[in-house]
């Protein structure tokens, strides 16, 4: 092979590496980076510990892939907020695919929640450089709206801020939410027609 030409990883390690990540994925949404172990990882993957430190250098290195995988996804649902679409309509559907993100992916909701809740000391950076310009480019479009007044005026961004905190309460707090609900299967769906009915009335002009 020539010099300087990274060698791809096998089917074998590949399968691998996704193993180790999905179990950490379950470790780090359960018990938060500082309560995570190795010992853990290795464990819910079925693979020794000198195993996974064949694929990663320790705890943190396997923390940072994931959040690095998790950012793009993370940001995906405001990315395709349209500022040529219906104004409304946007930001309920922001809202319907927030609140579908907390259904079907709550361990990345409660690591990403986990890393927020500690200072965001290894997210920083990418909070910095892809979050900011994304929000206030966004808070940017609804003011335009409200300006239009084809929305109630509020500030923009206290508005995504109440977005998140409403959908993703779903999936970091969805223990507390199955015993309240007592495990209502129909939870998803009064959720979204609760949130669509108080943002409509919030931003109807």
């Amino acid at each position: 092979m020539p010099d300087g030409v990274e060698k791809k990883p096998s089917r074998i390690q590949q399968r691998n590496r996704r193993r180790i990540l999905d179990a950490a994925l379950d470790v780090f949404s359960k018990h938060g980076y500082r309560g995570a172990t190795l010992d853990q990882i290795a464990e819910a993957a079925g693979l020794s510990k000198p195993n996974i430190l064949y694929y990663f250098d320790g705890k943190e290195e396997i923390h940072l892939t994931l959040l690095n995988q998790l950012m793009e996804t993370w940001l995906d649902p405001l990315v395709t907020l349209d500022p040529k679409g219906d104004p409304l309509q946007e930001i309920l559907g922001y809202v319907q695919r927030k609140l579908d993100m907390a259904r079907d992916l709550p361990r990345e909701s409660r690591l990403f929640a986990g890393e927020i809740l500690q200072g965001a000391p290894r997210m920083a950076p990418h909070l910095i450089s892809g979050l900011q310009p994304l929000f206030d480019e966004k808070c940017s479009v609804i003011k335009t709206w409200m300006d239009r007044g084809d929305l109630a005026h509020v500030d923009p961004r206290h508005l995504i801020f109440s977005i998140w905190a409403t959908t993703q309460h779903y999936a970091d707090f969805d223990a507390q939410v199955k015993v309240l609900l007592r495990d209502d299967p129909s939870s998803h769906d009064g959720a979204a027609a609760y949130l669509e009915t108080v943002f409509t009335k919030l931003l109807t002009p």
